[in-house]
């Protein structure tokens, strides 16, 4: 490659990329913050929804002459093969409850904080709104199932009175609305974990500054920044993790209060600092985190724009909620800041599939979050489940992983869709820089090595 001489290098300047940006989360927002209704509604509406996309599937999966009935008639096929459409449970006896929370609040030895759920009492069933069954067979493992999927199953009930899975469906992926829209143009730099309030003032993260504003690197490296349409930051900027107060004492427990609220002060001042420097170079988006400051409940709301006094004067600098669903150029982009597919984890064992195949399965699933509201604390929702998919991604993330992981899926009218995980930047100091046109998929790393 020629590259320009030191003269030339200074004379030269490229114009950033402007795209189209539409925000798709508003039906995170419609229904408000309404307490009073109950958690079994969203369940219901869940089960409504996807039933009857999962009728289709399961005609063309099992032919035209599968029986398809409701659990309550189940009885009646006395042992006969049958297929049921039903909502997965989960039992699981080590999960969080707050009752057995409020039986052991006065012990004088905390809880042992354990990696995952799993444990060998684990049962799985399948349910609507009139009943449930237990879920046996070769076919089921435990381990690799997740409560609040909805799924059809085909099978027998046996003498103990459980089903006996042979074969199971889920909705698969959407299909895009249009196969034949215009290419999109432009890159995307993806950003997670930054943990500010925790993580003093580093290269790293200047060298990225300099790197979207094209301060670093040739003329070359320049001009390819300069296709730098969006940088998408994926939750936990300020903290990545709660505070966990050891001492009880009246004295050292204030004390370790206010040094909360000060490092909580001080992430929160460096975020607006560092989104008001890259939002004079490049339009942002940034999603909250489980640690930050906002709503605990999924979906979180965007931080509030009080927060952040010298970046809420960009128009370039966007607070979003997580999930985010946004159209950037011609492309369809999906992702949260990793609750989803950390719960997950935790339900079914950080060893049975990694981080990306997960990813893979809530689209086959058609759900962001199926564990909530089981054990993740969500809004209840009553008039429709928000976080069913119903637009086809283009680039599906998950922020706050431990690693970059990355996965080009095809659908069946052969559609791409780019499965990203974005590592924790304070832990890796590396950015994923996604390319709109051919969805290539690069970690791009600011450290040491």
């Amino acid at each position: 490659m020629v590259r320009l001489n030191p003269e030339e290098e200074l004379t030269c300047s490229f114009e950033r990329k402007k795209v189209e940006y539409v925000d798709h989360t508003g039906r995170f927002k419609k229904e408000g913050e309404n307490y009073t209704k109950q958690f079994a509604s969203i369940y219901v509406k869940r089960l409504e929804e996807l039933s009857e996309i999962l009728k289709g599937k399961v005609f063309a999966k099992w032919g035209h002459t599968v029986n398809l009935i409701p659990l309550s008639e189940l009885e009646e096929q006395d042992g006969k093969k049958c297929a049921i459409i039903g909502t997965l449970y989960k039992h699981q006896p080590n999960k969080p409850s707050i009752l057995q929370e409020l039986s052991e609040e006065h012990q004088m030895s905390a809880p042992v904080i354990k990696a995952d759920y799993c444990s060998s009492e684990d049962q799985v069933f399948l349910e609507d709104q009139t009943s449930r069954i237990k879920l046996t067979g070769d076919k089921v493992n435990i381990k690799e199932l997740v409560t609040g999927v909805v799924c059809a199953i085909i099978g027998s009930e046996n003498a103990k009175s459980t089903f006996e899975v042979e074969d199971w469906c889920y909705p698969g992926f959407l299909v895009p609305t249009s196969l034949s829209r215009p290419p999109s143009t432009g890159k995307i730099v993806f950003l997670s974990g930054l943990e500010l309030s925790t993580t003093p003032p580093n290269l790293p993260l200047d060298l990225f500054i300099d790197w979207v504003g094209g301060l670093a690197g040739y003329s070359d490296m320049q001009e390819d920044q300069a296709s730098v349409v969006r940088v998408v930051i994926a939750g936990n900027s300020i903290k990545g993790c709660a505070d966990q107060h050891t001492s009880k004492g009246l004295v050292s427990g204030r004390a370790e209060d206010a040094a909360a609220a000060k490092d909580l002060a001080d992430g929160t001042q460096r975020l607006d600092s560092f989104l008001y420097t890259l939002g004079q170079n490049c339009c942002v988006t940034f999603l909250p985190g489980q640690f930050d400051v906002t709503t605990l409940m999924m979906p979180q709301q965007a931080m509030h724009p009080a927060s952040f006094p010298k970046a809420k004067r960009l128009k370039s600098v966007k607070g979003v909620v997580n999930p985010w669903i946004g159209k950037v150029s011609e492309s369809i982009i999906i992702g949260t800041s990793g609750q989803p597919i950390q719960d997950i984890q935790k339900v079914c064992g950080l060893d049975t599939f990694s981080a990306i195949e997960w990813l893979e399965k809530s689209l086959e699933w058609r759900h962001l979050c199926p564990t909530a509201p089981d054990t993740i604390a969500c809004m209840p929702f009553y008039q429709s489940d928000p976080f069913i998919m119903r637009m086809c991604p283009d680039i599906y993330f998950v922020g706050n992983m431990d690693k970059f992981e990355t996965k080009l899926v095809e659908g069946e009218k052969g559609h791409k869709i780019r499965l990203v995980c974005i590592p924790k930047f304070a832990h890796t100091q590396t950015a994923v820089i996604v390319d709109l046109e051919n969805l290539d998929a690069t970690p791009i790393s600011f450290g040491a090595e």
